[in-house]
């Protein structure tokens, strides 16, 4: 359910005031995952995953808002979790980031999405 634009945009300062963290996390994340644990390339990856790591968090900001679920994500960010609120949010980012309209990855299960595109590595 989508709120009502006055309604959803209550958090968004509180989630902007995030994004320089989710952007370091979203960044290190990157680097680790492609680098495969290989020194040589951790360094050569830490710019193209910064330029990833900026849209995505400015998607996750985005989505968290346009939701309304703002509450439940940061309750997930603060517990560590990753509940619904927090899938919801990441497969509609996953969705625009590709191409698609931000709810078309809703039935699909986040496990599914993340073993098919660790597939696709070269």
């Amino acid at each position: 359910m989508l709120l009502a634009p006055a309604q959803a945009g209550l958090l968004l300062p509180v989630l902007q005031l995030m994004r320089p963290k989710l952007e370091t996390k979203l960044t290190k994340l990157c680097v680790d995952t492609a680098s495969g644990g290989q020194p040589s390339l951790e360094a050569k990856l830490q710019e193209p995953c910064q330029q990833l790591a900026k849209p995505t968090s400015a998607c996750l900001v985005e989505e968290t808002d346009a939701t309304g679920q703002g509450l439940e994500v940061l309750a997930d960010v603060i517990r560590g979790s990753f509940g619904n609120a927090s899938e919801t949010v990441v497969k509609r980012c996953l969705a625009k980031m590709l191409g698609l309209p931000a709810d078309s990855l809703k039935e699909v299960p986040l496990r599914e999405l993340a073993q098919t595109f660790s597939k696709v590595r070269p």
